[in-house]
């Protein structure tokens, strides 16, 4: 084997020859005891085959901390969280903490090297916002004892902490108000990029419906030979006008406008659109877009905090920690 394949074997390349679960690599890796000797044997066999070096890890683990908190953040998402790593990094040089950044994509492999990368550097935690981390991705992170922070989204990790909005909450109180005042044509427009949050959407929706009686259906997906909203969109609204049509990201809010006007659909005469993330975006756009304020600074500032905490020795009181949220109303919706 060369160098070169080397240096891309990870964690998974071992997990997929022994035929075991990413988490009992790490349990090996980590001499916990929790794992069979048949196993176990199975996985030394996998590292020696393949050549992955997990001792490295298993020395960084034991030594002192290295005041260095791995940042973990998709790279479709850095519009929308400048202002959470400023909130982070501020609270991290209070405390003395350096960030080192890691950039995720939709690839698998990538993301096995960046769980490798992290590990490796023995960063003294994790903080998360990552809503295409599996959960298996999570369990191994987990394995290692490294304390984390997920910010954005909650998740049911009992070993880590949360540093969320809810997303469910805020979109079954706004769809609520519609439905009350007998508006029910409503759609939400399917994000590939952020499915968590999507799924956490439908939830509140469907919620506010049941509620009224009804049955929500609303869910628009995205076909697969589409490469983008713009031309799926353009070629939905063709056929179809709805009297709401929320979306994620404002950035495919401002796609909804487009192809609503190419199809003679007024914005908000005929259809008011929602965007749940706001960015600065909304302003550059007529209408300016209906969106949700989130306290982005603060979630970063607040994860970073409650990591501080944790690697400290100090009671973290809560597990999950809720922030408000702000709907405000701009020239994209009449009501």
């Amino acid at each position: 084997m060369s160098n070169s394949e080397k240096k891309k074997v990870t964690i998974y390349s071992v997990a997929n020859e022994a035929g075991v679960s990413l988490a009992t690599v790490s349990r090996v890796i980590n001499d916990s005891g929790l794992v069979k000797q048949e196993t176990k044997d199975k996985v030394e066999a996998a590292i020696v085959k393949l050549g992955y070096r997990p001792n490295a890890v298993a020395q960084g683990l034991a030594l002192k901390k290295t005041t260095t908190i791995a940042l973990v953040v998709p790279d479709s998402s850095f519009l929308y969280i400048g202002k959470i790593i400023n909130g982070l990094l501020d609270v991290a040089k209070i405390y003395k903490y350096n960030i080192t950044l890691h950039t995720t994509s939709s690839s698998i492999n990538e993301m096995s090297e960046i769980i490798d990368n992290i590990v490796k550097s023995r960063a003294d935690g994790v903080i998360i916002y990552n809503e295409s981390l599996s959960n298996s991705e999570s369990e191994v992170l987990n394995s290692f004892q490294v304390p984390m922070v997920y910010i954005g989204h909650k998740t049911t990790n009992l070993s880590s902490c949360n540093v969320y909005v809810d997303y469910s909450q805020a979109l079954y109180e706004l769809v609520n108000e519609y439905l009350d005042k007998g508006i029910d044509d409503i759609i939400i427009v399917e994000d590939r990029k952020n499915p968590d949050t999507i799924s956490q959407i439908i939830s509140g929706i469907s919620r506010a419906y049941e509620e009224h009686g009804k049955k929500f259906d609303g869910y628009v997906e995205i076909p697969e030979q589409y490469h983008n909203s713009y031309e799926f969109l353009n070629e939905y609204f063709s056929r179809h006008k709805h009297d709401v049509v929320i979306s994620m990201r404002d950035s495919q809010a401002v796609a909804v406008l487009n192809t609503c006007r190419e199809n003679g659909i007024r914005v908000p005469e005929d259809t008011d659109v929602i965007s749940v993330l706001d960015s600065r975006i909304n302003d550059m756009v007529r209408p300016r877009i209906s969106s949700f304020v989130i306290p982005s600074y603060d979630l970063g500032a607040l994860a970073m905090r409650v990591m501080t905490k944790m690697l400290n020795g100090e009671t973290v009181k809560e597990r999950d920690y809720k922030l408000n949220y702000i709907y405000e109303r701009k020239a994209s919706t009449k009501n």
